[in-house]
């Protein structure tokens, strides 16, 4: 059967569709996540998908619930374009995050009313959104520095909305990383007060747990935006790794985590592969981002106290 999507707010915002992960070498970070992420690949697997509007290569592929679009811009990057620009200024690092939803128009009015700039497809700004636009993207200014694509279309032949899914979703679960599913996106953020306030009341986000991150050293809030967790964390520690990262990048998409049946078999299979993990608490640990590619990624036993996907 296919994914069963959970939504959120009066518009619909719905399933996460990806997770954009910026790299240099699209076909290199696609065997990555293959080979040692036992991702699927659905688009871009025999050769790249060339952009030439946006002179990008791109390829698309699941790791459990979690679509990631692996891009890099053609080299040499070209600054003067959003993708060159993005490796320019950041390297290898986690860019976007993206999303369905059921009434982009009415979401586009609700932004715009709250003062919050969008900017559509190509460049430039949006006044009043077009109903045959398909997708457009708030200024990260606007979202607490979360680049976020909010769309009305799904992706094509995206695995979850095959009737298949059901089936697919074994795979991981009997693969050596044991993911269970994946658990939620990490912003770090300058202030959590207002970020939280942002994604509250105008993105009509749900508030899950409201607290502090010992293993990150943050203050932390986790929401639910879509079908889909959202952590705000502001870090407490300068040298801490999220302190480090907010200090040199201020607010910006930090990690992925997923929830796993069995962390010492996922950590065993992580560095039989060459990447390195800390082992952070005895239900956690994470990459070393000189092995994934510039993103933290974490694994984790743990259960979120609230989580509205617990037992899908």
């Amino acid at each position: 059967m296919k994914k069963q999507v959970k939504v959120t707010g009066d518009h619909g915002i719905g399933q996460m569709i990806h997770v954009v992960h910026m790299c240099d070498d699209v076909e290199e970070l696609r065997r990555f996540y293959e080979d040692v992420l036992g991702g699927v690949v659905y688009m871009g697997g025999d050769e790249p998908n060339y952009l030439p509007w946006e002179d990008r290569y791109a390829a698309l592929l699941m790791v459990g619930d979690l679509c990631v679009e692996v891009m890099a811009p053609k080299m040499p990057a070209n600054p003067q374009l959003p993708v060159g620009k993005f490796y320019t200024k950041y390297g290898r690092h986690l860019h976007s995050v993206g999303y369905k939803v059921d009434d982009l128009v009415g979401l586009a009015d609700r932004l715009l009313e709250r003062g919050v700039y969008i900017g559509k497809p190509g460049g430039g700004k949006i006044d009043k959104l077009d109903p045959d636009t398909p997708y457009f993207f708030p200024s990260p200014r606007d979202t607490a520095g979360l680049m976020v694509e909010l769309c009305k279309l799904d992706m094509p032949d995206d695995p979850r909305d095959q009737e298949t899914w059901s089936s697919l979703v074994r795979l991981w679960r009997s693969h050596p990383l044991t993911i269970k599913r994946f658990s939620h996106v990490t912003l770090g953020v300058r202030d959590l007060e207002a970020a939280v306030k942002i994604y509250v009341d105008t993105m009509q986000a749900v508030p899950i747990t409201i607290g502090t991150d010992g293993d990150l050293r943050a203050k932390s809030a986790i929401l639910q935006l879509g079908d889909c967790l959202l952590q705000l964390a502001e870090p407490v520690n300068a040298d801490s790794d999220l302190g480090r990262h907010v200090e040199k990048w201020g607010n910006m998409i930090y990690s992925l985590r997923f929830k796993v049946a069995d962390l010492d078999s996922a950590e065993i299979w992580l560095n039989k592969n060459n990447v390195r993990t800390t082992r952070i608490s005895e239900q956690l640990i994470v990459t070393d981002v000189e092995d994934t590619f510039g993103a933290p990624i974490f694994f984790s036993t743990e259960n979120i106290e609230g989580d509205p996907f617990a037992d899908d």
